[in-house]
């Protein structure tokens, strides 16, 4: 009776990267590496208007006015 490993046949890697502007080049190095396959780079999903307010609270991105004139006032400039 032999014994075989079940090693499993395909694996994957997640690689973050903090500066998109290199994607490109990222994508043709692992590309040229030997038992790579498929790269394939997830769609970044847009934030509601409800989340880009929530992140704009979160960051102190917010005005206060005394009035609704006050804010009239900014608006117009």
């Amino acid at each position: 009776m032999a014994i075989t490993s079940m090693a499993p046949a395909q694996g994957q890697i997640l690689v973050n990267i903090n500066d998109m502007s290199l994607l490109k080049d990222i994508k043709r190095a692992l590309s040229l590496m030997r038992g790579v396959g498929k790269i394939t780079v997830p769609r970044r999903q847009r934030m509601s208007s409800y989340e880009r307010s929530l992140r704009d609270l979160e960051e102190g991105k917010v005005y206060d006015y005394d009035s609704l004139d006050d804010l009239i006032k900014e608006i117009e400039g």
